[in-house]
């Protein structure tokens, strides 16, 4: 507690390391470490520096703009945005419950967008660290390096998100900023040919799906106690769970664990989740930190996403993603895994559920079906939640008499992991720090943390990763000690002012 009061009061005494930008992520963002004269660490945050105010931008435009609207916050993940916006606004025009063939053909829709979301973030952002090390030159760590060494594996990567894409196309209308969910339903059907046309490479997604899964335990098992203990913390976990306890992704109720697995709360309506969830803010970000209301801020923080899903899950209702959690929940060792590098793990395992599962999809004639769109009696309040890829997604809208939007309250996944990763930079930062000795290896470590997380950190798009960064340690008295920089192509030196002056 006296360090934290010393901290507080007196942060101009300590030394200040600042990672800016963080790459490899989707959005931008920065860390910033304070160590004491012995170079302790006394803090370690995760800022957010970007503000992109979206629930003030859809304020007074009609609902039925919505779907179409909020997905322009991203570019990673628009088809997530756009279908919890068209469940939100399937209760604004009270569509209780939209036709068979409308919410198969929005599941066909979700499935491809996290096939193709956890394709591009291990094979294109994170692969490079497993498999060439944390350590490794970064001329060769970065996707160049695998196609390089790992041709047929920088291949399956890049023909994975392609199908996914697809999927997306045919039932979106677009690649990205489709138009295919409505309030209501949707507005097409898929015919027999785009239906063949999907199925005729389902096997082969599957297979190569199956071969990552089988790649991430190699990778794990080569340095299992390293990887399970990296950036590791104890958390609460919560997701969404399908009414029988398997796992679900669309539609299901709210499900949270402790850290030991025990039960916090379960089968939760979500139209009810501010029950149950409440956000803190902080100064020094632009993103809100939500708790779990019954626990309190100071220990009722949580991680959402592929870890937390396939640890709260019972049961996968395919059965080569079932046999894949078996194998992954038996590394915990009774304990759900905690592991922050094991969000790799489990996001495999959900990119092979998401192919089984769409060529389940395929063969359901109801994908052919014209009846799409359902229509009631019109509500003031529309609530839609769903698991993004990155986790738990919340839109809350409420409309006036004419239609137009009063209030928006969005609670993105990366807003529910945001402690979570403070957390995890807190523990890289206390393992590995290198005293004064600045070194691109041990940034990459801090960020290595926080990409396993998948953050989309102001819900943007950079999938290039080429972004200049400089590093500064000042002592106790606020003198600069040493500056490291990263340039926009990679290259790591000494910055230029400093190298002219001598």
């Amino acid at each position: 507690m006296t360090d934290q009061l010393e901290t507080a009061q007196h942060p101009e005494r300590l030394k200040r390391v600042v990672i800016e930008p963080l790459t490899r992520v989707e959005g931008h963002g920065k860390v910033t470490l304070l160590l004491d004269d012995a170079n302790h660490i006394k803090q370690a945050r995760l800022h957010i520096v970007e503000f992109r105010g979206f629930e003030k931008f859809v304020q007074g435009r009609p609902y039925w703009e919505l779907p179409v609207l909020v997905q322009r916050l991203c570019g990673i993940c628009p088809v997530s945005h756009h279908l919890v916006a068209a469940k939100a606004t399937d209760m604004l025009v009270g569509a209780t419950q939209i036709t068979p063939a409308a919410e198969k053909i929005r599941r066909l829709m979700h499935y491809g967008q996290t096939l193709q979301s956890h394709a591009l973030h291990f094979f294109h952002l994170c692969s490079p660290d497993l498999l060439f090390g944390f350590d490794d030159e970064v001329r060769h760590r970065n996707i160049i390096g695998v196609i390089e060494d790992h041709p047929e594996i920088a291949k399956q990567g890049v023909l994975l998100r392609k199908y996914g894409q697809e999927v997306i196309r045919v039932t979106a209308g677009k690649r990205v900023h489709g138009t295919g969910a409505i309030p209501g339903g949707v507005n097409k059907s898929i015919s027999t040919d785009e239906r063949d046309y999907l199925l005729k490479d389902i096997d082969q997604i599957i297979a190569w799906s199956q071969g990552s899964v089988e790649l991430i335990k190699r990778i794990f098992s080569d340095q299992f106690d390293y990887h399970m203990a990296f950036a590791t913390i104890d958390s609460n976990m919560m997701s969404m769970i399908r009414n029988d306890g398997a796992f679900e992704i669309y539609h299901g109720g709210l499900r949270a664990k402790d850290p030991n697995g025990q039960t916090i709360f379960d089968h939760v309506d979500c139209n009810t989740y501010e029950q149950y969830l409440r956000e803190g803010v902080k100064s020094w970000s632009y993103m809100k930190f939500p708790f779990i209301h019954s626990l309190g801020s100071e220990n009722g923080w949580y991680r959402v996403g592929p870890l937390a899903r396939v640890n709260n899950c019972d049961f996968f209702t395919t059965p080569l993603a079932e046999q894949a959690r078996k194998a992954f929940r038996d590394a915990g060792q009774g304990r759900p895994v905690q592991a922050s590098l094991a969000y790799h793990w489990a996001r495999l395992i959900e990119l092979l559920h998401c192919a089984e599962a769409i060529k389940d999809l395929l063969f359901d004639d109801d994908l052919l079906s014209d009846d799409l769109l359902v229509k009631g009696d019109m509500q003031a309040r529309g609530i839609g939640v769903l698991e993004a890829p990155r986790g738990t997604l919340i839109h809350d809208y409420r409309i006036n008499a004419d239609g137009l939007v009063e209030k928006a309250n969005l609670i993105v996944s990366t807003t529910n992991n945001n402690q979570a990763m403070n957390e995890s930079i807190r523990q890289v930062a206390n393992h590995y720090l290198d005293g004064k000795q600045l070194t691109e290896p041990l940034l990459n470590q801090i960020e290595v943390a926080i990409r396993a997380y998948d953050p989309c950190l102001s819900c943007a798009t950079h999938a290039l990763g080429k972004m200049p960064l400089e590093v500064q340690l000042l002592n106790s008295e606020g003198e600069l000690v040493d500056r490291l920089q990263k340039r926009a192509d990679g290259a790591i030196g000494i910055p230029a002012d400093r190298e002219n002056s001598g």
